[in-house]
């Protein structure tokens, strides 16, 4: 007697494309992605040979040093002060508020070598807001959320400089300026920051 085999119930699959585009969706809402933080800076041009590199004068040099415990020091010349960073991650406004009186200090307006004596002035810091150099130096092992953060205290200063000259010269943020005059602003307050690796030896 020959058996009968029963054929395999057929699979409706006409609905399977609704349920897997609706599980994309329901993924796409619930994930969450990283998003690698970072800093917007235009580079400066590629040097020419042969071309020399003035000598800056240590009173011009703000020193913000990152070692590789993530710990901050800061400094005109060298860096000697201690940046407290909180539990949270953020800096101290130290850092910031250091910068801007550095940069900020105007001790020769004039440009002839000559400490003008203003007001607040100190002869042992930057000659203008034209000659002050940032110079930020950090170890190889710094973690790199600690150099953004350094980073982002570096470009508040300066933005908050710009848009303090900007309401007095203008009567308006800085934002709000048209790009003639914000390149006025920023001519006058040059965002100088150079970066290097800390020497061997401070790195070990």
């Amino acid at each position: 007697m020959a058996s009968k085999r029963r054929g395999l119930p057929e699979i409706n699959a006409g609905s399977m494309a609704d349920i897997a585009f609706l599980l994309l969706i329901f993924f796409l809402v619930t994930t969450t992605m990283e998003v690698d933080s970072g800093i917007l800076r235009k580079l400066p041009p590629w040097p020419e040979k042969d071309v020399e590199t003035p000598e800056i004068h240590k009173k011009n040099i703000f020193v913000v040093l990152i070692n590789k415990n993530d710990k901050i020091l800061s400094g005109i010349g060298s860096a000697t002060k201690k940046v407290e960073v909180y539990k949270n991650g953020n800096i101290s406004s130290s850092l910031k508020d250091d910068i801007k009186k550095f940069v900020n200090n105007k001790g020769d307006v004039n440009g002839d070598g000559v400490f003008d004596n203003r007001p607040g002035s100190d002869m042992n810091s930057s000659d203008s807001p034209q000659e002050a150099v940032v110079s930020l130096q950090n170890a190889k092992k710094t973690k790199y959320k600690t150099y953004i953060l350094v980073q982002n205290e570096l470009t508040k200063a300066y933005n908050e400089l710009r848009n303090e000259k900007s309401i007095l010269e203008y009567g308006k943020e800085f934002g709000l300026l048209d790009s003639d005059k914000q390149n006025t602003i920023k001519n006058y307050y040059p965002m100088n920051i150079s970066e290097a690796d800390i020497k061997k030896e401070e790195d070990e």
